[in-house]
């Protein structure tokens, strides 16, 4: 039996429309919930005189939250399906970033953040690799080469927004239609988007196959050297727009420099199939993760001329690109794809965690060195 038959793999004009339904609810959930916080940074600090560094804690406190409920989500993905799952991450997600517009107090604000970090669990990457995954078969990293090309171009549309918006009302005000945006666009397409046939069920011996790769060296060895990458690439996500702005950029052309690092992302996943038919997982990945090091490095020695550092944001998202890819293929072209939601969130949750705690070391060292 061919893969493309197991049970719950759809046919192609049924994979197209997952596809693309998981497409444009990644792009606003990342855009929203992500480099919308990224944009906001510098305008919550002035408005409410709550430091960068309370700020990110609340922000990467989401992360770890959002990390820990994803492994619970993982083994019901598997077994029910990401319908369900999916649309209430989204109307959680509404409900913390609308707190998170109201929050008067540090505390409140913080709060607000950890309700967001659980809708985060159902909404991103790790909730749309596992459906399409399961729903691809063979054709599975067609399926997600394609939802990482149209997601990474999150930044390059939301943080824009964000600072248009912004600019014309306030931080709050953004976020409420940041909000409304996400409910109306992803809550539906959830809903009806994915209601299609799901089988949970996989063979006594996929299962145990699965389960024990947990335990093994490589599985091990990935997850350290994913969550290494995790947490320089996420560090430089978030403090770009603050470093730019210290170059003397305004928070406008800021944000411009953080939204084109998408089109690096666009970039870095066209090349991405030429570069797996040349190369092995092991060394495709040490490619990739050295990459990212020296594009990073490259950040804080470029010049402030725009064009230099626009070109080095680039690069950086070519480097971003490249990596979530590796992050959405390595468990099934490792493990298969039996357990595959289970063994991803496992892998997720300490590259949610280095996500997490990135922002916050960003802002904790840019304190201490006052750059």
């Amino acid at each position: 039996m061919t893969e493309p038959s197991r049970p719950g793999t759809l046919d192609g004009p049924g994979l197209r429309r997952v596809v693309w339904v998981l497409s444009i609810t990644v792009i606003t959930s990342y855009g929203v919930l992500y480099y919308t916080f990224a944009v906001l940074l510098s305008s919550i600090v002035g408005d409410t005189g709550w430091s960068a560094v309370e700020l990110t804690a609340a922000f990467s406190a989401s992360q770890v939250v959002s990390g820990i409920v994803g492994v619970v989500l993982g083994k019901r993905l598997d077994r029910y399906g990401p319908r369900v799952i999916m649309t209430a991450g989204s109307a959680v997600s509404v409900v913390g970033l609308l707190a998170i517009a109201a929050a008067q107090s540090y505390a409140w604000f913080f709060g607000a953040w950890i309700v967001t970090g659980i809708g985060m669990a159902g909404v991103l990457y790790p909730s749309a690799f596992a459906a399409l995954t399961r729903w691809g078969g063979s054709r599975r990293v067609a399926a997600l080469t394609t939802l990482t090309l149209v997601a990474g171009l999150a930044s390059t549309i939301f943080a824009p927004l964000a600072a248009g918006l912004e600019a014309l009302t306030d931080w709050r005000t953004t976020y409420v239609v940041m909000a409304v945006i996400l409910g109306a666009v992803t809550i539906p397409l959830h809903w009806r988007g994915l209601d299609l046939p799901w089988t949970g069920h996989a063979s006594a011996d996929e299962v145990s196959a699965s389960d024990g790769a947990v335990r093994t060296r490589a599985f091990l060895v990935l997850l350290l050297t994913s969550a290494a990458a995790a947490f320089v690439v996420y560090a430089v996500v978030v403090n770009l727009v603050p470093l730019l702005v210290e170059r003397g950029f305004s928070s406008t052309e800021a944000a411009i420099g953080l939204g084109i690092g998408g089109i690096g992302q666009v970039a870095g996943r066209l090349g991405y199939a030429r570069l797996a038919a040349a190369t092995s997982p092991v060394s495709r990945a040490s490619i990739v993760i050295a990459s990212v090091s020296i594009t990073t490095a490259m950040l804080a020695v470029a010049p402030t001329e725009a064009w230099l550092l626009f070109t080095v944001s680039v690069l950086v998202g070519v480097s971003r690109g490249l990596y979530t890819l590796i992050q959405a293929t390595a468990v099934s072209d490792r493990w298969g794809t039996a357990r595959y939601g289970h063994l991803s969130a496992i892998l997720s949750a300490p590259i949610l965690l280095a996500s997490a705690i990135a922002p916050f070391a960003g802002a904790v060292l840019a304190t201490a060195t006052g750059s």
